[in-house]
């Protein structure tokens, strides 16, 4: 069932909108650009503003490296992280123009290898449910972040997965049904998922900086570099590495192709007069399908909104009585955020090369205020009070758990006991060794020195999971140990 957005009427007041939205002040955006990108301090951003048809501010800010006399470009290169999603249902929409596909097609009819655990909603699933985040699979970030196995691999064991919702039940946000979507189109076409992207959306836009792989990305020298906020210190970030082309991520663009992009979306699919995909099919990507429960994140992410819905690579909700459609993204050192206003003909993509900041939406929101004439709100402000309380209730867990440890209480069994290999039916094998009065785990990429903490749970010491702790199950004797788990994954130790 499609649930089309309603307009709250009543947030049309004179509270939100004037009569007229105020003329154009490029020096003013400019300064409010780059006002918010110091207030974040973000070493560079990129943005595009697209109004009635026309780029109306195309400008870099910043610099692409710490340290390095270069500027942020028009034409500087940046991950696109989970915006990528919205190429895929837009490929999917032109192939549905040309009869490949059906959005209600059966994913195993196109491709026959992936499952899902749930046998009755594993004949259901449809292309459509891979794009809305209704599959019942939840975000399994582990499965594919930094793993040394390829797609073809993931989706293998995708399958064993227990869905952690019911079928099309509510919103799960997960990538790896996007990957399915890619491969299944692939699978369909005979072609690869970059190829049909360039051939079917880049190229007859006239894209020319979209990359699919981080090796193709690194032969581009105007290429952002990413940071991250370490100890209220701006650092460098360890660099993600697609290494092949994904649906659910894997492309980098510039903000001038961006632009382009924008466009294209406000034209309804039409490119110099060129109808590139039908607009009824680019129209459905957009439809709300999924509702989000306004509650934690959402809500905080969403405070001026009253309806929020997942589409099909896209965010529909609504922004002080605006329809909005939107998405973000996040990799390694980078965040990204594209957004709609179809009604307004306006369109806003932004880049920033700092790690989870708010930065992006933050700017947004102040842009749409500022542009269409809304009540001024300091969204930075707001965002940044967001941030902190964040912050200041991760603190509160841990320092109860620091103030309620007893390290006294020592491990059950001897550390030589928990040397072994480790199994999980779809994260694979991990491998416990010992280095002196350390364990250290290694699985998937990672490799994560355990210290005792107190009776069978050991903390991280660095790395990815630095802080955190795993803990040991031992069997009723207390002498042998028979399983290991880490963020709710549980190995069960091999004999």
């Amino acid at each position: 069932m499609h649930f089309r957005l309603v307009t709250i009427t009543l947030l049309l007041s004179s509270t939100f909108v004037l009569a007229e939205p105020p003329p154009w002040n490029e020096a003013e955006i400019r300064k409010q650009i780059e006002t918010t990108r110091l207030s974040w301090q973000a070493p560079g951003l990129a943005a595009v503003i697209v109004r009635d048809g026309k780029v109306i501010h195309l400008a870099g800010y910043g610099v692409k490296s710490l340290g390095a006399d270069a500027p942020i470009t028009p034409d500087t290169l940046f991950p696109l992280a989970s915006c990528g999603k919205g190429f895929t249902s837009t490929l999917m929409a032109s192939l549905v123009d040309s009869g490949d596909v059906r959005w209600d097609d059966p994913v195993r009819k196109h491709l026959p290898t992936f499952r899902i655990s749930d046998v009755d909603a594993d004949k259901l699933l449809s292309l459509r449910d891979l794009l809305t985040h209704r599959s019942g699979l939840g975000g399994h970030d582990l499965l594919w972040y930094r793993a040394p196995w390829d797609a073809d691999e993931v989706l293998r064991r995708t399958a064993k997965l227990p869905l952690t919702a019911p079928f099309r039940s509510g919103f799960q946000y997960s990538s790896l049904p996007f990957t399915a979507a890619g491969k299944a189109v692939e699978n369909r076409t005979g072609k690869g998922y970059a190829e049909l992207v360039r051939a079917r959306i880049t190229d007859p836009l006239g894209m020319k900086s979209v990359t699919f792989t981080t090796a193709e990305a690194r032969k581009n020298p105007d290429r952002a570099m990413g940071y991250e906020s370490r100890a209220g210190k701006i650092v460098p970030m360890a660099e993600y590495d697609s290494k092949e082309p994904d649906a659910a991520g894997s492309m980098s663009a510039s903000i001038r192709d961006l632009g382009t992009w924008v466009q294209f979306h406000l034209n309804e699919g039409k490119h110099d007069s060129k109808q590139i995909v039908a607009a009824p099919s680019l129209r459905e990507t957009k439809q709300p399908h999924t509702p989000m429960r306004k509650e934690g994140v959402v809500a905080s992410v969403y405070p001026d909104s009253h309806q929020i819905s997942y589409a099909m690579g896209w965010v529909v909700y609504d922004h002080r009585g605006k329809l909005v459609i939107a998405h973000g993204g996040i990799i390694d050192g980078f965040r990204v955020q594209i957004t709609l206003l179809p009604e307004e003909k306006l369109g806003i993509a932004l880049f920033n090369n700092l790690h989870e900041s708010k930065l992006n939406i933050a700017l947004t929101n102040q842009l749409i205020d500022s542009i269409l004439g809304l009540e001024p709100k300091d969204w930075t402000a707001y965002y940044q009070g967001v941030d902190q309380a964040e912050h200041a209730e991760k603190m509160k867990v841990k320092e109860k758990r620091n103030r309620d440890r007893k390290p006294e209480v020592l491990v059950l069994a001897s550390l030589d006991a928990h040397i072994g290999d480790y199994e999980h039916p779809a994260y694979g094998t991990g491998r416990v060794k010992r280095d002196g009065a350390k364990l250290i785990w290694e699985w998937s990429s990672f490799r994560v020195p355990l210290e005792h903490w107190e009776a069978e749970r050991f903390r991280a010491t660095s790395g990815f999971f630095d802080d955190e702790l795993f803990e040991f199950t031992v069997d009723a004797d207390a002498t042998a140990v028979v399983a290991l788990t880490q963020r709710g994954i549980i190995f069960a130790k091999k004999p």
